[in-house]
C-alpha cells in the first residue's frame, strides 16, 4: 500500500530583490511530493536554489524575498499563511535541522533549555518542567549524544559540532513531526561525524515517521540516504527518479556531469569537472539554462526551455534525454589523461620527527610553554612522516586531529617545540636568515579558504606577482611570469586586471595556487583546499592539482579529511588521531588493507556514490568524540572509540597502559601502524613496539 502523501510543493517561485529593487528569481517552478517516511535528496551546485527551496516551505526566507506557488501540508496551504499560523506549524508539523547549528541555536541558553522549549510551545496541556527534562535527555539519547545529562547543561559553544547537530536533529524531533527539512546537516563534519549525523538522523525519521527532505551536495551521502532524488540548475528541478535509477542511467547531461565529478574511495578513476559556471539569477538565458555548458546543446535547446518530461517516475528537462543511453561522463565532459611522472625517489625533501607542539589555554601565560604544564593544549603529539621529491602524501583525520597544527609548523621555518624538522636537508632549528629566505621560495601553502589570504584592494596580476617581489626578481620577469602562471592554473591572461570579488570560489582558489606557485616551489603545503568548493568545482581543482605533478613538479603535503579525495591524488597517506600518527603507508595499502581500527572507522564512513553499493557496506559508527587537545592520558589514546579494545579481555590492560608506536606490516613497503593488535583480537599475540609513558594512567 503506498504511504499517503505529506508535502505536496507546486510551481513554487522565489525571488530575492537586487540593489535596484528588481526581482531576481532564484527559485522558478520548483514541484514535488513527499510521502509519509520517505527521503527525498535535494542537490545540486551552490546557487541552484535548493537552500531557498527549503527556507521558503518553513517561512524563513529573509526579508524582501518573494514567494508564490503552493506548499500543502496535510491540506494546509504553507505559501502566504499568516505569521502566526506558520510558527504554529513550524516545529509541531515541519521542522528544519540547519547546516550551521552553532548560528541556530541561542548562545545564552543551555541546549536541554532550548529543546525543552520546543515541547513546552507546541504540547498541551503544557507539561510540567520534570516531565519535560526526562524527555529532553530521552531526546538526546535517541540520536546518540553519548552524554545526554552534561550536553543539556552545556552551552551550545561548549559542545562539538557532531554534537550540536545531533542536539539540532533532538530538537526537531521532539514533537513528532510530519516533515523534516535538512539543510546540508554534514557538510562541515568529518566523515566519522558525518556518519554519527546520518545514523541519528536516519534514527529519528523512523522513530517519527517523518518525511524528510535532504538538502546536500554530497552526492555519496544521497546515495546511502535517499529513496527519490531530485536534482536542481538554476533555480528549477532539471532531474528526478528514484535514487537507483538516477545513479545508474542518468537523463540529464547536467546530472550525468555531477556524478562524473564526485572522487570515489573503492577506485581512483578519472573525474570530469563540467566546463563553465552556472548562470547567475536572472541571468539564465531564453532556452535551457545548462546550454552553455552542456556538450549536446542544439540551436532548439538556445531557444525553449525544455519541460520536465519522461517514462514512469524518471523524469528529465531536456530534449535529447535519451542521447545519453549508454554514454558515460568521459564521453561527454573532458577528462585528464594520465600525468606522465618521474617516479618519486631520493632523499625525502621533507622530513618531521616526533614533531610536539602546545598552545596555552585561555588565560595561560605563554612564557610557561614549553614545561608543558596543565594549563597547556597538547595541539600535536608526536608526528612522524616523509614526503620524496614529485610525491604527493595526503595527511588524513578528524578535525583536531593536530594536520593543520602540523603544517604551521612546518611552514613557519623555525625550531618545533619537540622533535625535528629538515626540509631540503636543511634542519629547521638551525636557519640563519638567508636560509630562511632561500627556503620560503621552496616552501609555499595553499590554504582552505583563498579569500582569507587574498588582499580584496588587490588586482591578480599584484598578488600573483608578490611572491615574486619578495624574492627579488626583476620588473621584466615578473609581468612575463604571470600571465604565463594564470594560462597554467586554467585562467585568461585577462583576469590580470580584474579584484578577487569578481571570481568564484573555484576561481579564487586557481589564483592563490598560481601565487604558490609563482616562485617555482619544491614542496606545495595544502590545507583543506577544495574542502568548501562544489563537487564540479571541485574535480576541476583536483584535476589542475594532478597536472601540476607532471615532469618535475612540486612534491605535495596534502591535508584533508575526506579520503575519496586522497584515493585521487595522493601517492602515500598518513593517518592522524588524538595528535599522532597512527598509520601511514602508500595509498593502495592503507585503503585495501588497514590496519590501524581508527583507518579502518575512517573509511567505512565515506559514502560510495553507488546506491547498491553504498547500502551492502559496513559501517563502523564510532561511539563517543575524540579527546580534547587538553586530555592527557596513558596508553592509546584511540582506546576510549575502539571497537577491537571493546572485545580485549586480560590484554586490555596494554592498550591502558602501553602508548602504541608505528611498526610495519611489511618494512620494504613502508606500511606502518601505531596499534597493540592491528588484527583484531587475532593480533594479540603480536608484541608491537611500544614506548615509556610521559603521564600516569588515567583513573
Amino acid at each position: 500500500m503506498t504511504a499517503p502523501t505529506v508535502l505536496d510543493v507546486r510551481d513554487l517561485h522565489v525571488s530575492y530583490a537586487d540593489a535596484s529593487g528588481a526581482a531576481l528569481p532564484v527559485v522558478r517552478g520548483v514541484g514535488f511530493s513527499l510521502r509519509r517516511g520517505e527521503v527525498l535528496g535535494l542537490v545540486g551546485e551552490s546557487g541552484a536554489g535548493k537552500t531557498a527551496t527549503a527556507l521558503a516551505l518553513l517561512g524563513l526566507l529573509p526579508p524582501g524575498a518573494r514567494t508564490s506557488g503552493s506548499a500543502r501540508l496535510l491540506g494546509t496551504e504553507l505559501i502566504g499563511l499568516p505569521v502566526r499560523e506558520l510558527a504554529g506549524l513550524r516545529g509541531r508539523r515541519i521542522a528544519m535541522v540547519f547546516q550551521d547549528p552553532l548560528a541556530a541555536f541561542n548562545p545564552a541558553q543551555r541546549v536541554g533549555d532550548q529543546i525543552g522549549e520546543a515541547l513546552r510551545i507546541h504540547q498541551r496541556p503544557r507539561p510540567q518542567r520534570e516531565s519535560v527534562r526526562r524527555r529532553v535527555l530521552e531526546l538526546l539519547e535517541g540520536v546518540r549524544v553519548p552524554d545526554p545529562v552534561r550536553s543539556a547543561r552545556s552551552y551550545p559553544h561548549e559542545l562539538s559540532g557532531g554534537l550540536r547537530q545531533r542536539a539540532m536533529i533532538a530538537m526537531a524531533i521532539a514533537n513528532d513531526p510530519d516533515v523534516i527539512v535538512a539543510d546540508e546537516p554534514t557538510s562541515a563534519l568529518d566523515a566519522t561525524v558525518q556518519a554519527q549525523v546520518l545514523d541519528a538522523l536516519d534514527s529519528a525519521r523512523r522513530a517519527t515517521g517523518a518525511a524528510l527532505l535532504l538538502v546536500s551536495h554530497d552526492l555519496g551521502v544521497i546515495a546511502g540516504a535517499a529513496d527519490r532524488v531530485a536534482v536542481m540548475y538554476a533555480g528549477r528541478i532539471v532531474e528526478t527518479a528514484p535514487v537507483d535509477a538516477l545513479f545508474a542511467a542518468p537523463r540529464m547531461p547536467y546530472t550525468l556531469g555531477l556524478l562524473g565529478s564526485v572522487p570515489r574511495l573503492d577506485t581512483a578513476v578519472p573525474l570530469t569537472p563540467v566546463p563553465g559556471v552556472p548562470p547567475a539569477p536572472g541571468r539564465a538565458g531564453p532556452g535551457c539554462a545548462f546550454a552553455p555548458r552542456c556538450p549536446l546543446a542544439s540551436a532548439t535547446c538556445l531557444e525553449v526551455e525544455p519541460e520536465l518530461t519522461g517514462a514512469q517516475d524518471h523524469l528529465a528537462a531536456c530534449v535529447r534525454p535519451g542521447a545519453l543511453a549508454g554514454r558515460s561522463a568521459t564521453d561527454l565532459f573532458p577528462a585528464s589523461a594520465p600525468a606522465r611522472r618521474i617516479p618519486p625517489g631520493g632523499a625525502p625533501l621533507l622530513r618531521v620527527t616526533g614533531l610536539a607542539k602546545s598552545y596555552p589555554l585561555p588565560g595561560r601565560p605563554a612564557a610557561r610553554l614549553r614545561r608543558r604544564p596543565e594549563g597547556t593544549r597538547l595541539a600535536v603529539e608526536r608526528v612522524d612522516l616523509e614526503v620524496r621529491r614529485g610525491e604527493t602524501v595526503a595527511l588524513v583525520g578528524e578535525s583536531g586531529s593536530g594536520k593543520t597544527s602540523t603544517l604551521m609548523e612546518i611552514i613557519a621555518l623555525g625550531p618545533p617545540e619537540s622533535g625535528s624538522i629538515e626540509i631540503a636537508g636543511y634542519d629547521t632549528s638551525a636557519l640563519s636568515r638567508s636560509d630562511v629566505r632561500r627556503l620560503r621560495g621552496s616552501v609555499q601553502i595553499l590554504v582552505q579558504d583563498p579569500m582569507a589570504s587574498l588582499d580584496p584592494r588587490m588586482r591578480v596580476a599584484d598578488l600573483v606577482a608578490e611572491p615574486l617581489r619578495a624574492q627579488r626578481f626583476p620588473r621584466d620577469a615578473i609581468a612575463a611570469r604571470v600571465p604565463e602562471l594564470l594560462r597554467r592554473v586554467g585562467l585568461e591572461a585577462a583576469d590580470a586586471e580584474l579584484r578577487p570579488h569578481r571570481f568564484s570560489g573555484g576561481q579564487r582558489q586557481r589564483i592563490a595556487l598560481a601565487r604558490a606557485l609563482a616562485v617555482g616551489p619544491e614542496l606545495l603545503l595544502l590545507d583543506e583546499p577544495v574542502s568548501a568548493l562544489d563537487v564540479s568545482v571541485q574535480a576541476g581543482i583536483l584535476d589542475l592539482l594532478r597536472r601540476l605533478r607532471e615532469g618535475h613538479g612540486p612534491a605535495c603535503l596534502f591535508v584533508t579529511h575526506d579520503l575519496a579525495v586522497v584515493r585521487q591524488i595522493a601517492d602515500r597517506v598518513v593517518v592522524m588521531y588524538g595528535g599522532r600518527t597512527v598509520e601511514s603507508g602508500s595509498v593502495a595499502d592503507v585503503f585495501d588493507r588497514p590496519r590501524h581500527p581508527y583507518t579502518r572507522a575512517l573509511l567505512s564512513a565515506v559514502p560510495l556514490p553507488d546506491p547498491p553499493a553504498e547500502r551492502a557496506r559496513a559501517r563502523i559508527v564510532l561511539p563517543g568524540e575524540p579527546p580534547g587537545a587538553a586530555e592527557r592520558s596513558a596508553g592509546c589514546r584511540f582506546r576510549g572509540r575502539c571497537p577491537v579494545y571493546a572485545t580485549l579481555g586480560a590484554e586490555r590492560t596494554r592498550c591502558e597502559r602501553e602508548t602504541p608506536v608505528p611498526v610495519g606490516a611489511d618494512p620494504l613497503a613502508g606500511h606502518t601502524a601505531a596499534c597493540h593488535f592491528p588484527h583484531g583480537t587475532e593480533g594479540a599475540s603480536l608484541r608491537l613496539g611500544s614506548e615509556p609513558e610521559e603521564h600516569p594512567p588515567v583513573r
